[in-house]
């Protein structure tokens, strides 16, 4: 068992710590909000730091589940920084969904202070977090990535390296880019039922086992229905992470028409004032 920290304590980062404490690890947790870190340590034990660099002291490895490219660099530089708190030798583990870029910046960083640098963002959204059955995509160095996954472990249904620094992220935008497209099907085929006058769970039922199945259509077929959109994955950070695709896109000579399309589709969504709302509420556009 080692002695961890955990930076960021949102929908994903909460029970994701709690996995951990639960394997037998010693957790020391960073919050924005120290309510947030308290309510943590009273759910689960463990303990609480003022900052980065006081919750990384002393820790083997740090993990970080925070919002954006400022948000990491604000939990890893600085004077206050988790980096700043970790001696040669420890491992940095960043399941934030980020640019590629900063990923790569904020691993060389670490190299100069001898510390390892593995970027592994998640998907499965809140109940795979909660359950423990993540999907974990990790890139960095094989010597790294040997010590960051019987941490990940924890909670994760499998994890894998897909590359050197970076590729984790590259696998996210991937991931993302598939959801967007299956989301938007999702909601055409529903909204297209409903105008025929079909029961859409019963066509659900048949043909989530053939070749249309998909996690989605199982699991957010009936509150699309419904119109019940509060929880899961919030539309505006899918609009983030799509905006992260559409860049490196730019940035690679790939070519995302369609993810473009449903970025803008999302917007709508937005100024309907679903921001907050699950992805799955892309089927406001489309049904009442």
């Amino acid at each position: 068992m080692a002695k961890l920290a955990f930076l960021g304590l949102g929908v994903m980062g909460f029970p994701m710590a709690g996995h951990l404490l639960a394997k037998g690890h010693a957790v020391t947790v960073y919050n924005r909000s120290p309510a947030k870190a308290a309510a943590w340590v009273e759910k689960h034990g463990g303990t609480s730091a003022a900052t980065p660099a006081a919750a990384a002291k002393g820790a083997e490895v740090v993990l970080a589940c925070v919002g954006n490219d400022d948000d990491l660099r604000s939990v890893c530089l600085g004077p206050q920084g988790a980096f700043a708190g970790m001696a040669r030798g420890g491992l940095f583990i960043d399941h934030t969904t980020v640019s590629a870029q900063v990923t790569r910046e904020l691993a060389g960083v670490a190299a100069e202070s001898g510390i390892g640098f593995v970027d592994a963002p998640v998907s499965g959204g809140q109940a795979g977090a909660e359950n423990g059955v993540l999907s974990v995509m990790c890139g960095g160095a094989p010597e790294d990535y040997a010590r960051a996954e019987p941490v990940i472990a924890a909670y994760a249904r499998i994890c894998r390296r897909l590359g050197d620094s970076g590729a984790g992220q590259l696998a996210k935008m991937m991931n993302q880019i598939c959801i967007a497209g299956l989301m938007q099907g999702l909601s055409e085929a529903l909204a297209f039922g409903a105008k025929a006058g079909l029961d859409g769970r019963a066509v659900v039922e048949v043909i989530s086992q053939g070749a249309a199945g998909s996690w989605q259509m199982v699991n957010r077929h009936a509150n699309m229905l419904d119109g019940k959109f509060d929880y899961g994955f919030a539309v505006d950070w899918m609009r983030k992470d799509l905006g992260i695709c559409l860049e490196t896109a730019d940035q690679i000579g790939a070519r995302l028409p369609v993810t473009a399309l449903i970025d803008q589709f999302y917007k709508d969504v937005q100024l309907l004032g679903g921001g907050r709302d699950d992805t799955s509420s892309l089927i406001r556009r489309l049904l009442p």
